[in-house]
């Protein structure tokens, strides 16, 4: 019996210890460091790993862009920054509320983790259910993780720190309180879920795809030399913004067309996917989300009220 119960515990530590994220730090920049995800769904296989995260070495210390998707991502996004550097973690700003950027925040709760106001907000409401989804579905990648609030609010406008002039914008096109932030330094902006490349968006809680596309112009707009979307590779020119902005056009006009003729959603989400989205990963999955998600708001405005008519 004993035996057995050495053996049971062996093969658990076993199993517990092959859940290692394998985080690689990849300076993109001057002192700025890029840990990229998958472009994948999440996954027990992934651990939920689909998110990209950065930090920013500045003369007074790091600064961290999202914290991943689990306690254990914080942890090792923690390690994989003291195999740069030996300065202390002295910011944590986080660009959205969804689970994969700030689950990890428990990772960091010994410094300021700062948010927009809409973020907090919209973590307290949704945090826990959002991690209860995610436990769904990677499994024991999220042991221990809970929600951690922000602790810090902030506003668009620019701060330093370290010598770097960090850029805040509020955006809202993707939650409805999004913060992307541009190192005025580096030209590195961190566009947070404003922006996807090479792998479909997705539109959960958008207040629009109008909204969207609008956040994108001021993208667009910024002085920065190195794209990092929140999802997919980084770039220095402007295609994932391209990209971006093709396929909302698209899913707009094929939700408004849809809804011109009456089509029913079950219609929608079998529409043919044009052969320029079609290498891009998960498009079909969100756009069936999407039209879930978006579609009867598209309805509801084509329909004419009785009284005015």
């Amino acid at each position: 019996m004993r035996l057995l119960i050495v053996l049971m515990f062996c093969l658990s530590a076993s199993a517990y210890a092959d859940l290692d994220y394998h985080l690689q730090p990849r300076q993109i920049a001057d002192a700025t460091y890029l840990l990229e995800g998958s472009t994948e769904n999440f996954a027990k296989s992934n651990g939920g790993n689909i998110v990209n995260t950065g930090f920013i070495v500045t003369d007074s210390g790091v600064v961290v862009i999202d914290t991943g998707p689990s306690r254990r991502y914080g942890e090792a996004l923690r390690q994989a920054i003291a195999t740069v550097t030996d300065k202390p973690v002295i910011q944590v700003f986080l660009t959205h509320h969804h689970p994969d950027h700030v689950l990890g925040n428990q990772a960091f709760a010994d410094v300021p983790i700062a948010a927009l106001a809409g973020i907090t907000e919209l973590m307290r409401k949704h945090g826990d259910t959002l991690a209860e989804n995610l436990y769904r579905m990677v499994g024991d990648w999220m042991r221990g993780t809970e929600t951690l609030l922000p602790t810090q609010v902030v506003q668009a406008g620019t701060i330093e720190i370290g010598g770097h002039p960090l850029r805040l914008l509020a955006l809202s096109g993707h939650t409805g309180a999004d913060l992307a932030i541009l190192d005025e330094k580096t030209g590195v902006l961190f566009a947070g879920d404003i922006v996807f490349y090479e792998r479909a968006l997705t539109t959960p809680n958008t207040p629009g795809l109008d909204v969207w596309l609008k956040d994108l112009d001021t993208v667009q707009a910024l002085p920065w030399k190195i794209l990092v979307p929140g999802h997919g590779p980084i770039a220095i020119d402007a295609k994932p913004l391209d990209q971006m902005r093709d396929y909302l056009t698209w899913l707009d006009q094929l939700m408004r067309d849809g809804a011109k003729q009456g089509a029913d959603m079950a219609e929608l989400i079998r529409s043919p996917i044009p052969e320029r989205f079609s290498r891009i990963s998960l498009t079909r999955y969100e756009l069936i989300r999407s039209v879930s998600h978006l579609y009867p708001t598209y309805e509801r405005a084509q329909m004419s009220r009785l009284d005015e008519q």
